[in-house]
């Protein structure tokens, strides 16, 4: 489990996050609306005040049998719960408000600061989900949103309570100061034993929440990827993962279940008490004389309301404790966040140039294990030089993609590459995000540059104009595609998006991977055609010589130990030095 290194700097979050808000352009709303509920909350103890006097007196009327008096009072009293209604639906109507108006504003903040590169890619890094910070989606989505809500209703029960003591200690010390001194030492007992008895259960919640969500994990996983666990009937071994996942969270549940058995022993009792302890000590008043029968009544409202408002921590320590641990993973996932946004310690470096993608004395290792993967690369890759970079080693290739795309830390030298809006990269596997068939093939700014008729041409070259039909036109929303096109389908729409934004260079991870090798090499010849430069990563294919010739110019070839050699293909092909 992660941890923030210290207290100090966990109220600087937590602050931070309630400061940004009243700072926002929403600042405003938010100011006038936390003042709307503080009149409110004021009113409503008023009103709480002003009730019991009315049914201390309607009680007494009720004892000396004046009828005057009790219709009177009656009437009050109905007048004083209509009141205290509006108010308190009024109230808590300001408090939903203010709660969204706050998500509204955390949530898009967080999701920006999450999509921002290289965050969402850094945090699934392995040390980090080691770490306990995994499931960051349910932190955003529904940690923030208990957050928002949990903290305005304990800002509110707080002053609320504040406001009750003051209001309340009054009338408890003009009946008799024994029952105040009675009502602040029974609440402090209380906090006290509760704290004691309660204390596990904030990590056992924090726990509690990181294992529900690797439950839902683990059946998102099974449905993303139904049919690959159906062609390989993996259900035989994702049943006893979901199981154990179950059962693990099911374990820390019963924890938290006797923690909270023992708790409550302790607040029922705690709670019976408070309705007794007053008419203990005032009914003798009233035996002797010194008081009216109404006061017996009053006082123990008073009493009740300002135990309750001592024992605020008593009443509500089992919301407490899930809030605490929402509190942490939210401070956490925020620290985590700002932690990946930091340079890292990585000598490999970056640099945009729009001639050539070159690498220079560039060395890289091993994520895993630290072994060198490639040793002192240096060549220079000029804008019409067609490369492919082979080796027997797939990590080596993998490693050597992802610092060519920049996502690679584990190494030291020096990358360049074109501005990422004149470079495109292919992955091994690749990837639509949701939307329409145009907006896949399309980037946002050049989709006016496109007609339908230009987009259906180059998906006829590729062979596979037919999807357009299949997925209901350009322009219908999917928000799966792995549902609606295959494997190799996705990989050609990614390729047509590559033709169709027509970069300077093009990084392929093996074209050649489930294809036929004439249909890859068609390909590369379409790549050519648009006056695109292109790296790819894999085997040379099927076919070697003059074919492989025709579309190449050079083969760059990771050996064993970080060795490598530069060859020419083509004859006229650029050396290097």
């Amino acid at each position: 489990m992660l941890h923030i290194p210290n207290l100090e700097q966990a109220g600087q979050l937590f602050v931070k996050m309630i400061r940004d808000l009243s700072c926002s352009e929403a600042g405003v709303r938010a100011k006038l609306l936390f003042i709307g509920l503080i009149l409110f909350l004021l009113a409503f103890n008023g009103l709480n005040v002003l009730n019991s006097y009315v049914g201390r007196d309607f009680m007494t009327a009720v004892a000396d049998r004046e009828q005057s008096d009790y219709i009177r009072l009656a009437l009050f009293y109905i007048g004083v719960f209509v009141a205290s209604t509006v108010v308190g639906v009024f109230q808590r109507y300001f408090e939903e408000l203010l709660g969204l108006l706050w998500r509204e504003f955390m949530t898009p903040r967080l999701v920006q600061i999450y999509l921002r590169y290289p965050t969402y890619y850094r945090m699934n890094d392995r040390v980090i989900r080691k770490s306990g910070m995994g499931h960051p989606d349910q932190r955003i989505a529904d940690d923030v949103k208990t957050f928002t809500t949990v903290t305005l209703s304990f800002v509110l029960l707080s002053l609320n309570s504040a406001f009750t003591i003051l209001a309340f200690s009054g009338v408890l010390l003009s009946i008799d100061p024994w029952l105040f001194g009675a009502a602040l030492a029974y609440a402090m007992i209380g906090t006290l034993c509760i704290i004691l008895l309660g204390r596990p259960l904030i990590d056992l919640n924090y726990a509690q929440l990181d294992k529900e969500a690797a439950f839902r994990s683990g059946l998102v996983h099974v449905r993303e990827r139904a049919e690959s666990v159906a062609l390989l009937h993996c259900e035989s071994r994702l049943l006893p993962r979901s199981l154990g996942q179950f059962a693990d969270l099911a374990g820390n549940f019963r924890k938290i279940i006797s923690v909270n058995r023992n708790m409550g022993f302790f607040t029922s009792g705690y709670n019976y008490l408070i309705q007794i302890i007053p008419i203990l000590l005032v009914a003798p008043l009233y035996m002797q004389g010194k008081t009216d029968f109404g006061v017996i009544t009053q006082s123990a409202m008073a009493f009740s309301t300002l135990v309750s408002a001592f024992s605020i921590v008593v009443t509500q320590f089992q919301s407490l404790s899930s809030y605490v641990a929402v509190v942490e993973r939210l401070i956490n996932l925020w620290y985590v966040m700002e932690m990946t946004q930091t340079e890292t310690v990585s000598t490999l470096d970056g640099k945009e140039d729009d001639d050539h993608v070159a690498y220079e004395n560039l060395t890289l290792f091993s994520a895993t294990d630290g072994h060198v993967l490639v040793k002192d690369l240096n060549i220079s890759i000029p804008v019409g030089t067609r490369v492919i970079v082979s080796g027997t080693d797939a990590s080596v290739k993998d490693a050597l993609f992802k610092a060519t795309a920049g996502v690679y830390d584990a190494g030291s030298g020096l990358v360049r590459r074109p501005f990422m809006d004149r470079i495109l990269f292919l992955p091994e596997r690749p990837y639509l995000p949701p939307g329409t068939l145009r907006q896949a093939l399309v980037n946002v700014g050049s989709a006016s540059a496109h007609t339908d008729e230009s987009i259906e041409a180059v998906l006829r070259t590729l062979g596979i104009a037919d999807i357009v039909v299949r997925v209901e036109g350009m322009d219908v929303q999917h928000h799966d595609w792995d549902t609606v096109l295959s494997l190799n389908e996705q990989r050609s729409v990614s390729f047509a998006r590559i033709l169709l934004d027509a970069p300077r260079f093009a990084v392929i991870y093996d074209p050649f991977k489930d294809c036929d090798a004439e249909i890859a090499f068609e390909r590369l010849r379409a790549l050519t055609e648009h006056g695109i430069t292109y790296l790819t990563f894999g085997p040379e294919g099927r076919e070697e010589g003059d074919k492989l010739s025709q579309y190449y110019d050079n083969a760059l070839e990771i050996k064993a130990q970080g060795a490598w050699s530069w060859r020419t293909i083509r004859p006229h092909a650029p050396r290097q030095t």
